[in-house]
């Protein structure tokens, strides 16, 4: 009980001095546990959408996914024949069923051709109107479609892009551009995720997604009163018999629900991972507060030493501060966290995807992990000072403030922090010299986890060097003032490391995250600039096929010298060797794509793979398989027939673009797949006439200009477009990294603020000598900046190390090209040194404003 008071009288007399460790704390625990409502929440609102849009029983077409994903190769849902449904209707239990068409393989546009598509990536779906649809739509204005001429708009598109009734839209499928104008609005009765929904009556839909009439992608049937889902998904199984998918509601949820959790969870794992790094963070800055609280205070445990209090008690007083810490933080923490996840729907339905804070779910366990991971983080992050407090001797009590370093503590250190450091530099040079990426990621990880620890480890070790360089280029101009500055960074290396470690990890990995980003558009720029030698690219950024009417655009377009056309569609091959390889990815081409991308070959000319019955496969493949020129592969084409194409070709490995390619022509493959299973067109490429370029460029863009969804882009638009996609995935981790680095600039407040504190007396004794308040401020900033710059030469260091060596592995994929981003890395050493500054105001303004008879009389 005693030792509970007087842990309990020591937080509460020293609370200020804790609570930046107690901030580092919640906002460590605010950002794991709002990544855990914020994924809950969506999992939520994704559960009751299936759950309320899936009927008891659906049958759907063979080729149809699990989800019920409607996008094909071609462009056209899988369809099964209008007579399913009153075979259906017949099934014993049946109370209802409907024929439904719908697609996601289509773009909307408003009369100024601008895409209606969902910029968050949410899908754009076009179906026909139901009585399944009707139980979670309301129309609201309007009518629902009833002739080929109408089409119902979903409200939070028409909010979105200010439509009105009467407007006219397009939908453009692989069938074609059917235009109707908006008979009516409906309004969304559960929570819609994001995507825009338009309705067209059924005969409409059928012609406008499939081409035909009497086809349906779905029915969807509703059981009789009395009749489970199972027992009616037996009974319509039994009516249809084989070659149908047939699913309850609940198989039909869950099979959504599985494509969500996919993303769901690569999203949530990533953010508890940068949680995880602003904890180990934080970690340093709780061990610097109670280490200097127990400095400050070893006259203070000297004389409770020296009363009777026993070692144990001692150091369970400190571990009871630090629980109160935690405990403290954490339920702060976890508040904030739910705040944090309200925030983050908001910021998502700003993107255009929607979340309900109705939906909001805080599972019980939530809470807890927090609680825990607070509590047990902080905990053990006092242990080592608690340790070295119970190690006071009662003579502390006769001697000033301060317990004495450890020299053999120190030697110790020293050494396992060199060691440590060998071992990890070591790891990185053997993933440097590995023949195979894989291979080489397992010693890349342990490199990054050795030398960062090894470097965390040996910290005060190398500040007296590098406070020592800094000193000389940054301080001295300022006199005494900066002599005194670095004399006190100098002071304590121990703590300086610790401070300098907080901010390395953090920028080691915004420096390794740049070294590899930037290598990457340099290695693919150059990959470019070597190997694609036409002059246009025409794509959809959202995935979407071209179809053959934007194909038709584009070979109209005059100015041009050639049109290539690029598709890719899977089949079973069955190798020399006798291996049956399933699912596996071919491209066909049009011959002039071997002049477009000078993919180098190692055996055979590629030309040759696009003479009929002929293919290429590349240099690993050929390997495994026991393959070389003039081998037969027979190719099972999915939807089509099998042909036995000759190998005429075998290309190199070694390459960025179209890595792992197997080419042929697209004649090879008209022959042997029927006209409505050909696959749309992933790309078209486009080579202007010599001289016109510029015309051409211009003449692509018109052409294409009733097509919004796909993008014209010359080799310059290209290699930025490929910039911005790796530049927005940098700068979203950089700011999920911002939070670590937030922890570390607030543990080199409180190490300031602390420092303060402890040197009073001295502060005192140095105004009373002379020392102006804005010298004495610009001390404190100084030591704070050299503080700063330490740590960002140490992380920006090490992270160009493990940058440069995660390029070696890129090399083996084609990534060959390492390029250092100087700008960032200085922009980000620069502003390491505001970082300091930032860092230091409060405890400079402090220190300036105290009294200096009471600061000469302080203990």
């Amino acid at each position: 009980m005693t030792v509970l008071k007087t842990s309990l009288r020591n937080f509460f007399a020293h609370k200020g001095r804790m609570a930046l460790s107690a901030i580092a704390v919640l906002l460590s625990v605010a950002f794991v546990c709002g990544t855990l409502v914020f994924t809950d929440t969506m999992n939520t609102t994704f559960d009751k959408l299936f759950q309320a849009t899936s009927s008891d029983v659906t049958v759907s077409a063979k080729g149809a996914s699990d989800s019920g994903e409607t996008t094909s190769d071609n462009g056209r849902p899988p369809v099964m024949p209008a007579s399913v449904l009153t075979k259906v209707r017949a099934a014993q239990g049946v109370k209802s069923a409907e024929g439904t068409v719908f697609s996601t393989s289509v773009t909307v546009v408003d009369g100024k051709k601008d895409s209606l598509s969902p910029s968050s990536g949410a899908p754009t779906i076009v179906g026909s109107w139901n009585g399944n649809d009707a139980r979670t739509m309301k129309i609201t204005s309007g009518t629902a479609p009833k002739g080929p001429d109408q089409v119902m708009v979903d409200r939070d598109t028409v909010d979105k892009h200010h439509l009105k009734l009467g407007d006219e839209l397009a939908v453009i499928s692989a069938v074609g551009t059917h235009s109707a104008k908006i008979s009516g609005i409906a309004d969304f009765q559960v929570t819609n995720p994001g995507a825009a929904i338009f309705y067209l009556d059924t005969k409409t839909a059928q012609r406008t997604l499939v081409g035909r009439t009497g086809v349906f992608t779905n029915v969807n049937v509703t059981a009789a009163s009395g009749v489970t889902d199972p027992q009616l998904k037996k009974n319509v199984v039994t009516e249809l018999g084989a070659g149908y998918k047939v699913q309850t509601a609940k198989e039909t949820a869950d099979a959504n629900q599985k494509d969500v959790e996919g993303f769901m969870n690569v999203m949530k794992y990533a953010m508890l991972g940068f949680a995880g790094i602003a904890f180990l963070v934080g970690i340093f800055l709780i061990i610097n507060t109670f280490s200097m609280l127990v400095a400050q205070r070893t006259r203070e445990i000297g004389l409770m030493r020296a009363i009777g209090s026993s070692r144990k008690q001692v150091n369970r007083s400190v571990l009871a501060e630090a629980l109160l810490l935690g405990l403290f933080g954490s339920v702060l923490g976890v508040g904030a966290g739910v705040g944090l996840a309200v925030g983050l729907m908001k910021l998502m339905g700003s993107m255009g995807m929607h979340l309900s804070t109705s939906d909001l779910t805080v599972a019980w366990t939530t809470p807890v992990v927090g609680l825990l991971l607070g509590v047990v983080v902080t905990v053990l992050a006092a242990y080592l000072p608690a340790r070295r407090a119970g190690k006071v001797s009662p003579m502390a009590a006769l001697r000033d403030a301060g317990a004495p370093a450890d020299a053999k503590a120190g030697r110790v250190r020293a050494l396992v922090g060199v060691l440590l450091t060998g071992a990890g530099g070591y790891c990185l040079y053997l993933a440097a010299g590995v023949s195979k990426a894989a291979d080489g990621s397992l010693w890349l990880g342990l490199g990054i986890v050795l030398s960062l620890i090894g470097f965390v480890v040996i910290g005060p070790l190398l500040a007296g060097g590098v406070v020592r360089v800094l000193g000389a280029v940054l301080l001295r101009m300022f006199g005494p003032v900066g002599r005194m500055a670095e004399r006190n960074a100098l002071r304590n290396p121990r703590r300086t490391g610790a401070t300098g470690a907080a901010l390395m990890i953090g920028l080691a990995l915004v420096a390794c995250l740049s070294v590899v980003g930037s290598s990457m558009v340099a290695s693919a720029t150059d990959q470019l600039d070597k190997t694609v030698g036409t002059d246009f690219i025409i794509q959809s950024d959202s995935g979407q096929l071209v179809t053959p009417q934007a194909v038709k655009a584009v070979k109209d377009t005059p100015g041009l010298a050639r049109v290539t056309e690029y598709r890719s569609m899977q089949a079973d091959y069955t190798t020399p060797d006798g291996k049956l390889l399933k699912d596996t990815d071919i491209t066909a081409a049009d011959p002039t794509y071997a002049t477009d991308l000078r993919t180098k070959t190692v055996a055979g000319n590629l030309k040759d793979a696009y003479r009929p019955d002929s293919m290429s496969v590349h240099e690993k493949f050929a390997k495994a398989h026991d393959i070389h020129l003039g081998s037969k592969i027979k190719v099972a084409f999915k939807g089509g027939r099998t042909a036995n194409l000759t190998v005429r070709a075998i290309t190199s490995s070694d390459v960025v673009i179209d890595q792992g390619a197997k080419y042929m022509s697209i004649a090879t493959l008209a022959k042997y797949v029927p006209a409505d299973k050909m696959p749309l067109d992933q790309l078209v490429f486009a080579t202007a006439r010599h001289g016109q370029q510029d015309a051409a460029y211009k003449s692509l863009k018109s052409a294409l200009h009733d097509y919004p969804q796909y993008k014209v882009r010359d080799q310059t638009d290209y290699k930025q477009a490929l910039k911005d996609q790796i530049g927005q995935l940098l700068n979203m981790i950089y700011g999920l990294l911002a939070l670590a680095i937030i922890v570390a600039i607030l543990g080199v407040v409180n190490t300031l603020a602390l420092s303060v504190v402890e040197r009073t007396r001295e502060i005192g004794l140095m105004r009373a000598i002379g020392l102006s308040r804005r010298q004495l401020r610009r001390m404190i900033r100084l030591e704070s900046v050299v503080i700063a710059l330490f740590g960002a030469l140490l992380g920006l260091g090490l992270g160009m190390g493990w940058g440069a060596t995660a390029q070696k592995l890129l090399a083996l994929e084609g990534l060959k090209v390492l390029d250092i981003p100087w700008p960032t890395i200085i922009a980000v050493f620069l502003g390491s040194a505001f970082v300091g500054l930032f860092a230091a105001l409060i405890p400079a303004f402090r220190a300036g404003r105290m009294n200096v008879l009471n600061a000469i009389a302080t203990e």
